[in-house]
């Protein structure tokens, strides 16, 4: 009986980790469609589109997109210069006409982050490896590589006064 008890235990503490597990990446969702609504909503609100390129089934990628979001500093960057989308890569679908056209970001391994400016065109692929510290993220390699994209940075009036 002792047994059954225990093993009903464990069966009910998996069942509540599997309900709270994060599913940030959707494989339903139609990559070109995606794509199509950032760069629409980019264009509205000049701002980068920030791809982030990921599956449910990769730690990193749930990761790094909870430090996003829980560090005020990065999330108010990206809120002000990004459109951010998650873009799912699994067996399910692997999205690969559309990684075709992102020049094949995922030969830098998951989660590989892709800035698209507001008319989809690719410019810049960032290694998400670079940007960790020990078993997180740094904020500091974040924060600077979010600025470095941004709309504003890549303005050439900041740059073209005498």
């Amino acid at each position: 009986m002792i047994k059954y008890i225990v093993l009903l235990s464990l069966l009910t503490i998996k069942i509540h980790i599997v309900a709270q597990e994060q599913h940030l990446y959707n494989p339903n969702i139609d990559g070109k469609q995606q794509l199509f609504n950032a760069i629409s909503e980019a264009q509205k609100t000049q701002k980068h589109i920030l791809v982030q390129v990921g599956g449910n089934w990769c730690p990193w990628c749930i990761k790094f997109h909870n430090f996003i979001t829980k560090v005020a500093s990065v999330d108010s960057i990206i809120k002000a210069n990004y459109v951010y989308v998650p873009f799912n890569y699994s067996r399910e679908n692997k999205n690969i006409e559309v990684l075709k056209q992102l020049e094949y970001p995922q030969r830098f391994g998951f989660p590989i982050l892709v800035i698209l400016d507001k008319s989809g065109k690719r410019i810049h692929t960032q290694d998400s490896g670079l940007l960790e510290k020990g078993n997180d993220y740094d904020t500091a390699k974040v924060v600077t590589f979010l600025k470095q994209w941004s709309p504003q940075a890549l303005n050439p009036a900041n740059y073209d006064k005498n």
